[in-house]
């Protein structure tokens, strides 16, 4: 079985992440994988190294200055749509709105859905929606979302889980304890400063966490995106310099340095807006972090009894404050959830979608 399995970055984004890991567990099984994606800004590689096994295909794409997002995600989708040979593959499998945009016929992943006010965008997002033949959701709460607004039926594959990468990370002591004397005692959130990220809710749990808990710092990793946050992230830095709170923002890490940035902290916040799934906070639970994750249907879903839950700044910080207290509460539960989750598992159920498709 030829597969082509499309993306819209080189970067350490969640879509990105899946992409690189169904695409490895895939070709173990013996199936012939090309990841197709964007080279923004220069890149001619991926932000880690890839099972050769898989073949890629990265289009130069350059930057170009002062260039709108409206305009950029356009140019996106022409890019790909012209370089990529469909033909070539038996599955085609985009795994966000770019690449579903660029081909005429394939299977889509939708990991969450967006609300767009953008013209170009909002049609970008819905073409993407209703042009594919087949789709498939990381959780039962996004299928049942494409069901009622737009009665489509999903297959429901969860990710994988790298838990082993995040598990060994925490058995390295040494290198948790240099993290920590670099960094502190800290509350992590990993997604950068975008409003679907929760930010600022997360700054204000903080702040009240902070009254109680003084020598707890907070550290924000990641944050490559396509779209321009520069005025949410100018609101949070006017509302950090307000409450006299000095996050540290650490931008994206290099996928080595992740897991010891993840394992040496104290708890670990996912106050997100949307999600698919929650990857992020999976690979927490994987390393024996505690997580405080927002009320949202498909993190109830997907992190059950496993992880807190608060609807607001008031109650994350009392969650947080909770988790410092009693890390070990949860910390069984969540490896185990952690390690059930496999991308061989997910690529047993992609194949298995697949033939179907292929009749």
């Amino acid at each position: 079985m030829k597969i082509a399995l499309l993306s819209y970055s080189t970067k350490p984004r969640g879509g990105v992440v899946h992409t690189l890991a169904l695409a490895e567990a895939l070709a173990a099984t013996g199936a012939d994988v090309t990841v197709w994606t964007l080279g923004r800004g220069g890149d001619g590689s991926f932000f880690r190294t890839v099972d050769p096994r898989v073949r890629q295909r990265i289009l130069p794409f350059p930057d170009i200055d002062g260039e709108g997002v409206g305009p950029r995600i356009l140019r996106s989708i022409e890019t790909l749509r012209a370089a990529f040979e469909p033909s070539a593959y038996d599955i085609v499998h985009a795994q966000d709105c770019i690449s579903a945009n660029a081909v005429a016929r394939c299977v889509r992943t939708v990991h969450h859905l967006d609300n767009f006010t953008t013209p170009e965008l909002a049609a970008c997002h819905e073409r993407a929606i209703v042009r594919p033949f087949a789709h498939v959701c990381v959780s039962a709460a996004v299928a049942e979302e494409l069901r009622a607004g737009w009665g489509i039926r999903a297959t429901v594959i969860p990710n994988g889980v790298d838990a082993h990468r995040f598990a060994l990370a925490a058995a390295d002591t040494a290198a948790v304890r240099r993290r920590q004397a670099e960094l502190g005692r800290y509350v992590l959130a990993v997604g950068g400063i975008e409003p679907r990220k929760g930010t600022l809710d997360l700054l204000e749990a903080f702040a009240v966490l902070r009254e109680s808990t003084p020598d707890v710092g907070l550290v924000i990793a990641g944050g490559e995106t396509l779209f321009d946050y520069r005025d949410y992230r100018s609101r949070f830095d006017a509302r950090a310099a307000e409450l006299g709170i000095e996050p540290r923002v650490l931008g994206p890490v290099p996928h080595e340095e992740l897991p010891s940035i993840v394992a040496a902290a104290s708890v670990f916040a996912f106050p997100s807006t949307k999600e698919g799934f929650g990857l992020a906070a999976m690979e927490a639970l994987a390393a024996g972090v505690p997580v405080v994750t927002r009320e949202l249907p498909v993190l109830r879903e997907v992190f059950g009894g496993a992880a807190r839950f608060a609807a607001d700044p008031a109650g994350f910080a009392a969650q947080l404050r909770a988790a410092l207290d009693d890390p070990d509460s949860v910390r069984e539960p969540g490896r185990a959830l952690a390690a059930g989750y496999t991308w061989a598992k997910a690529a047993d159920e992609h194949l298995a979608l697949y033939r179907r498709l292929l009749g």
